[in-house]
């Protein structure tokens, strides 16, 4: 049984990678040459602040921040800081960072950045997508990582612009596939429906949509607003009947 710190690392870590799990990551292939991305459907920066919550414990405060750095070039940021005895393993603040690119309706991540929060380099995750020669290649916690590139692989960051852009332009997920420190992941999703919340900016109408590993009892479960781009609202995890952590907006900016 692993040790006090070593279990509040635990946690930590997996409240680190909470709001990039919570998103999707490619959209499910529709075949043929996809269509050109709707102006309307092109993703709006927009800052949001989130309180996360570990089994009851207040844990972390996160910030993720959508910028535009050129006409179809953005960065995607999170920025998390650990709260109570969760910052004896996360002192400093742990970030991620996507560069990524929006064309052609879809998209392409160009870069990931992962730094864990402490002061140990060696487990930070430095990952660079090379479209041309369709290699992912970096280093995941000192570990090399040179993989093959499928179409619409993203990183664990992109994928939540991934999924905010193909429902903007009307497109259902289904198959999803990440990047995930050295590892190729699939995730299965689900629409679940609609449902009116209460949230700090007011009632709000949301989609819900769930994900989960193939064959997994963890359900990620995700409130998505229409009115504020997609952007996600609340999110909560459960293995089984049990709720592992959750997540509530505290401010929005756009």
């Amino acid at each position: 049984m692993p040790s006090r710190p070593d279990r509040h690392r635990s946690c930590a870590h997996a409240l680190v990678l909470a709001l990039a799990l919570a998103a999707g990551a490619r959209a499910a292939d529709t075949g043929g040459t996809p269509a050109a991305l709707p102006t309307e459907a092109v993703p709006r920066p927009f800052r949001a602040d989130f309180a996360l919550e570990w089994k009851g414990m207040n844990a972390a405060r996160a910030r993720l921040e959508l910028a535009r750095l050129g006409p179809r070039e953005y960065s995607y940021v999170s920025r998390n800081s650990a709260r109570g005895m969760f910052r004896a393993a996360f002192p400093d603040e742990v970030t991620q960072v996507s560069r990524l690119l929006v064309e052609d309706g879809h998209v392409r991540p160009l870069s990931y950045r992962g730094d864990e929060g402490t002061s140990d380099r060696r487990k930070d995750v430095s990952l660079d997508f090379d479209w041309q020669r369709r290699r992912v290649t970096g280093t995941a916690e000192t570990r090399p990582v040179d993989l093959e590139l499928q179409p619409g692989v993203q990183d664990i960051m992109s994928v939540q612009v991934a999924l905010m852009v193909d429902l903007l332009a009307g497109r259902r997920p289904g198959g999803y596939v990440l990047v995930d420190e050295d590892r190729i992941k699939e995730y299965v999703y689900q629409g679940e429906g609609t449902a009116r919340i209460e949230t700090v900016l007011g009632p709000l109408d949301t989609v819900v949509w769930s994900s989960r590993r193939p064959n997994s009892d963890r359900v990620t479960r995700v409130w998505y607003a229409p009115s504020l781009g997609y952007a996600p609202v609340r999110a909560e995890r459960r293995r089984g009947s049990r709720l592992e952590w959750s997540m509530r907006l505290l401010a929005l900016q756009r």
